[in-house]
């Protein structure tokens, strides 16, 4: 764990330089719109450790897959994440020598990530070699406004010498992906220019053939007032510059003002490409930096004012929440129904694909209760976009008769994760899809949704589940072999607990939204089912399958068991392993964690916190008090799970241990991966843990639930919350909670089982 970044509300702040962990800040301070967004690099050379990353939303490359034995099923390529044009690039030449703060010797440092308004802000004092000092000050951001644009403001004032120096800013589409299996450089040129004050790169990739055009318009301000330098073109394979050479005074401070564009394909005809990127540019450089800024801050105003969460009496945590919220707006802001959340954001291009399970199972609460449904409703029609290609995956693997199995990694709705236990065996991201739908149509109360959409995915999710099960003539009971659970520390297991549930649950879900779409739109419902060729006979299979389920339990100690077997393993808690042991993926063999008790993340815990109104609190404790000492929260998803439930299960302290290792995942690099980008869909779980677990929030019988306790490290939190029509502010503090209804009409919620009606636009504190 490191703790080198200072306690802020606001701010992420680095206040001296860390090389050794450049790359961790990096991650940490990364910036992004939803369209496009880039980690913390610097924007002049920098020979250090560093990892260069820029990327732009919707576009990337099958990597071919690379693996030791392939085996049939396999799919051809894992999706990358494609690092794209360098457009922040600023380099300063003095006399010959490169401002390089590795080469550099440094007197002062700041760096500084603003969540409220959206910038990143760094000062550095510096003396090159060759004896020149200099200060320099750079603020840039992705507009949240013009969300293809981004603008960065540099400035250099000489402290101990007057001369020329040498300002290149450049545009460097050359790039290779760390990640790549085979060192291929994954862009193809199609057109550099530069010209006056612009430059761009044109770019295509190989193989899916996107297209991208990363543009720049350069500004010089001297003592305050623009100054015309006319620009070196320089231009090769794959870069642009524009180099001016300007004439500075000591203490007299120089300002280059780089405006920037990226235009994608998949939003733009490549045909009016370069018109489209001068109109563009002509839009942002009008309104002018200070201009876009002001818009920024106003952008994220809004988006604070629906989702912030305010603590009072602990920065660390209020830091770490507004952290992980300021990220997850970053990354998705719901305008374009084919995009979705990776798992790294714009931090990074690690995992590849852009969809995990994690959206479905993680994410979409945050989205369903801090804005507008459309923007949750997004995420699930991606989905639905994507059933086609559902279906011929699991064509692929031998099912037939319509049944789909979604992919775990995905960017275009093919399977490109080349893992086999994973690949193959861990099909329970279908049943959290399916839950999803549940939990939109749930809260939203959006019935529509099930007979334009949902229905397709839950028919095709159900009919894989029937083909997947097999009867058991020894058990007489349907069992599920061969799987991988959420806990990945186990593969190729029979009958994994939370895999069976699920799967019973969609068989059980999809007869009661067939039933309720037939009551509410039977005409409509009715041609969709003749459609999909649907016949009820169906219905009566899965009715089979739901009374007939296997399900491995240890009646002597009253928990469901994660798998059939898991009893046979040598039983002892995680504080049995050795500190310098962990973590056990970093220091064991994968043989070793595969035959040890460890569990990675939450996994029959996972099923009890998705239907937790399916147990008992006495079934839901004894699971937890065995299952928790032998999980070692190896993925960044389990602590907030158990966070959730040690709420619901009074145990204050243990929830609160969780939210912070949860919500300080990344600002303290838990897990020693950092460095490879930020976990955003973790960051999700962090809301989950302050709203689901200490907030108690749920829905049941059609009416928003809180069941909220305080922190005792606290003095009050605060949220709001959209439910269906209504919108509201919670306070819970040391005198108990505060509800303001924000809406127009009178609102119901129910707070620790106890009803309450909230009359419109007033306060009431119980």
């Amino acid at each position: 764990m490191k703790q080198y970044l200072k306690h802020d509300e606001w701010k992420v702040i680095e206040d001296k330089f860390h090389p050794e962990f450049n790359e961790i800040t990096e991650s940490i301070f990364s910036l992004g719109n939803g369209r496009m967004g880039q980690r913390a690099n610097f924007e002049e050379t920098y020979t250090g450790k560093t990892l260069q990353g820029n990327y732009v939303a919707g576009v990337y490359y099958p990597d071919k897959t690379r693996v030791g034995w392939w085996k049939n099923g396999y799919p051809e390529y894992f999706a990358k994440v494609l690092n794209a044009a360098n457009w922040i690039g600023i380099d300063i030449e003095i006399e010959g020598v490169k401002v390089d703060l590795h080469q550099a010797t440094i007197h002062d440092f700041y760096r500084e990530l603003n969540m409220k308004e959206g910038f990143l802000h760094r000062k550095c004092d510096i003396s090159l070699a060759n004896g020149k000092r200099l200060k320099i000050e750079s603020l840039r951001f992705n507009s949240m406004a013009d969300d293809e644009s981004g603008a960065i403001s540099y400035s250099i004032t000489p402290i101990n010498f007057s001369g020329l120096i040498q300002i290149k800013a450049f545009i460097d589409g050359d790039i290779q992906n760390k990640d790549s299996n085979y060192n291929e450089k994954f862009w193809d040129q199609v057109k550099v220019n530069a010209s006056e004050n612009q430059s761009f790169v044109w770019s295509k990739t190989k193989k899916t053939h996107f297209e991208v055009i990363t543009g720049q318009e350069v500004q010089i301000y001297q003592a305050g007032q623009k100054v015309d330098h006319l620009a070196e073109f320089e231009t090769k394979e794959k870069y642009s510059a524009l180099t001016y050479n300007v004439k500075v005074l000591e203490n007299e401070t120089t300002t280059v003002l780089k405006y920037a564009v990226n235009l994608s394909s998949e939003n733009y005809s490549t045909s009016e490409f370069e018109i489209k990127l001068s109109q563009y540019l002509s839009k942002i450089t009008s309104k002018g930096f200070d201009q876009m800024l002001q818009e920024q801050a106003l952008a994220w105003a809004k988006k604070w004012d629906s989702n912030d969460i305010v603590i009072e009496g602990d920065v660390a945590a209020q830091q770490g929440i507004r952290f992980n919220i300021f990220q997850l707006n970053q990354t998705y802001t719901g305008k374009d129904d084919r995009l979705n959340i990776g798992p790294k954001g714009f931090t990074g291009e690690k995992y590849g694909g852009s969809t995990y399970w994690d959206t479905e199972a993680y994410c979409i609460p945050f989205y369903l209760s801090t804005a507008p449904s459309q923007v949750a409703k997004n995420l699930l029609i991606y989905r639905w976009k994507q059933l086609d290609k559902a279906i011929e995956n699991a064509q692929k693997l031998g099912f037939d008769q319509g049944a789909a199995l979604y992919p775990m990694v995905t960017m275009n709705g093919e399977e490109c994760h080349n893992e086999w236990e994973i690949t193959f065996e861990e099909i329970h991201r279908n049943g959290a899809i399916a839950y999803a739908i549940k939990d939109y149509v749930q809260y939203t109360d959006d019935k529509q949704h099930l007979l334009d959409f949902g229905w397709d995915v839950l028919i095709a999710i159900a009919r894989f589940w029937k083909q997947r099960v097999n009867w058991s003539e020894n058990l007489q009971k349907y069992v599920m072999l061969g799987v991988t659970g959420p806990n990945e520390y186990e593969n190729n297991v029979n009958n994994n607990w939370y895999t069976n549930y699920l799967a019973v649950w969609c068989l059980k879900y999809v007869q009661e939204v067939h039933q309720e779409i037939s009551q509410l739109y039977p005409k409509e419902a009715n041609l969709k089912f003749e459609k999909g060729q649907f016949s009820v006979t169906e219905l009566t299979e899965f009715e089979h399958i739901v009374q007939h389920m296997y399900f491995p339990r240890d009646e002597k100690r009253g928990v469901y068991l994660q798998q059939d077997g898991f009893l046979d393993k040598i039983i002892a808690s995680v504080d049995h392993i050795p500190a310098h042991q962990r973590p056990i993926n970093q220091h064991w063999s994968w043989d070793r964690i595969l035959r040890s008790c460890y569990i990675k993340q939450a996994d029959v815990l996972q099923g009890m916190y998705f239907f937790e109104s399916d147990f008992t609190l006495e079934e839901i404790e004894r699971n937890y008090n065995f299952y928790e000492p032998l999980t070692v929260h190896e993925s960044s998803l389990s602590p907030c799970v158990h966070s959730i439930l040690a709420a619901k299960l009074g145990k204050e302290d243990k929830s609160y241990e969780f939210y912070t290792r949860a919500a300080r995942l990344d600002l303290d690099d838990y897990n020693n991966d950092t460095e490879d980008g930020c976990h955003i869909t973790s960051m999700a779980g962090t809301w989950m843990s302050i709203i689901k677990g200490f907030a108690g929030q749920s829905v049941q019988n059609n009416l928003l639930h809180l069941a909220p306790f305080l922190p005792k490290q606290w003095k009050s939190y605060r949220f709001k919350i959209n439910f269906r029509q209504d919108h509201l502010e919670i306070e819970v503090n040391r005198e108990g909670v505060r509800v303001q209804n924000l809406a127009n009409h009178d609102t119901e919620i129910v707070i620790h089982d106890k009803k309450y009606q909230i009359v419109a636009n007033s306060t009431v504190n119980l």
